[in-house]
């Protein structure tokens, strides 16, 4: 992009975008035309406090992105655009946004930016499908408690049969002892 010279409000408003581009875990692009002004206070509140929901000229998000080291994007800057900016859990962030616009169909996810790179709306999707962070962490945990228990048993066994078989062969002499009594 030719870098033409702006106006300092247009330059404010391109260095905190480029900011928070730079410090958004995700970012997520959608177009929001069609939507009243209730509606998008809803699917501010509905996402969070560690994700911003912005709208942007489309002018000024793309050179945002490009000063943030973003490529890959400039065909989702088309339209009425607004940028999802996530710092917390991204899939918390993607599950707000599908849900919102199942409920919401005017709400259209084009794209986003996932650790630098451009992905596709086929894609927030499929981080919205993962489970979240403290579930999977769960499962870890329970599937690490479980081998450490299968361990244990494993460690017990040879004691255990030790222990069977010293008393199968007391019990051995003793009926020999009795038998030869």
């Amino acid at each position: 992009m030719a870098d033409k010279p702006i106006r300092a409000d247009k330059a404010t408003a391109v260095a905190e975008l480029t900011e928070s581009f730079r410090n958004a875990g995700a970012a997520v692009l959608t177009e929001y035309r069609g939507l009243t002004v209730s509606q998008l206070t809803q699917l501010r509140r509905s996402l969070g406090k560690e994700t911003t929901y912005t709208v942007a000229k489309n002018t000024l998000a793309k050179r945002a992105a490009s000063d943030a080291g973003i490529s890959g994007l400039d065909e989702l800057f088309t339209g009425p655009t607004a940028l999802t900016f996530v710092s917390g859990d991204v899939v918390e962030a993607a599950k707000g946004l599908r849900d919102f616009a199942k409920a919401n169909p005017k709400l259209v996810i084009k794209g986003g930016v996932f650790e630098g790179k451009a992905i596709s709306a086929a894609e927030v999707t499929k981080l919205a499908d993962l489970e979240s962070r403290e579930v999977l962490l769960a499962k870890l945990a329970g599937a690490m408690k479980g081998n450490l228990s299968k361990a244990a048993a494993l460690f017990q066994a040879p004691l255990a049969k030790t222990a069977r078989l010293a008393a199968a062969l007391q019990d051995k002499r003793e009926k020999e002892g009795a038998e030869a009594a």
